[in-house]
């Protein structure tokens, strides 16, 4: 079962990929780990996506593929995976397929958690995460005890910036133009599901196993 996680930022496609995964028990796949794991092991693909990392460049595509193939190609995946926040990008996805079509191989699902923008805004502005231990808490849906104070550590809590409307707003915009096309490519190719992410985590996993048969 091979699936592809689609969502724009904060929709929650992160913490649903962990869930497949642990469910299914196939690994779930983000480009991070994979460039972490390579540079760690000092692999030659390792060695040249550090060279771009290091420059604050972009990874180019060609390289991003090569490195996600090798990772589907170790024997954790023979019962498939979830790769989570790739493809980005139409020419991403071109070539995923294109590199499993030489293997005789092909994605299962693309699932869509699908948010609205104005939910994501709030739900990200909610987030505060302490600057000591880096626990996260949301004012609404995971308040601490004390406001304004961690649980964990009773460190000060912030919004980071990433997390602020304004930021949020710019990463939405960079998604529908880049990934948003994404879901007309997967509704194409006929295996594009969506699911409603607004509503109860759980809810939205229940969908989603029901998408892929519990």
């Amino acid at each position: 079962m091979k699936i592809i996680m689609l969502g724009a930022p904060g929709a929650g496609k992160g913490t649903q990929a962990k869930k497949i995964a642990a469910k299914y028990e196939i690994p779930h796949i983000s480009t991070g780990d994979i460039f972490r794991a390579n540079i760690k092991n000092g692999t030659e693909l390792g060695k040249k996506a550090k060279t771009y990392m290091d420059q604050g460049l972009l990874v180019p595509d060609e390289l991003v593929v090569d490195l996600v193939v090798d990772r589907v190609n170790q024997d954790d995946c023979t019962k498939g995976y979830v790769l989570d926040g790739f493809p980005r990008t139409i020419p991403q996805a071109e070539a995923l397929d294109k590199a499993l079509e030489s293997m005789d191989q092909k994605m299962d699902y693309a699932i869509d958690i699908n948010v609205p923008d104005e939910n994501i805004v709030n739900r990200m502005s909610g987030r505060r995460a302490c600057v000591d231990c880096g626990a996260t808490y949301h004012i609404v849906h995971a308040p601490t005890k004390e406001e304004g104070i961690c649980d964990n550590c009773g460190g000060e809590l912030i919004l980071r910036d990433d997390d602020k409307p304004e930021t949020v707003q710019k990463r939405l915009a960079v998604y529908h133009e880049q990934t948003q096309p994404l879901i007309d490519y997967y509704t194409e190719k006929g295996i594009l599901k969506t699911v409603d992410g607004t509503v109860d985590l759980e809810d939205v996993f229940k969908a989603i196993t029901g998408i892929l048969g519990e």
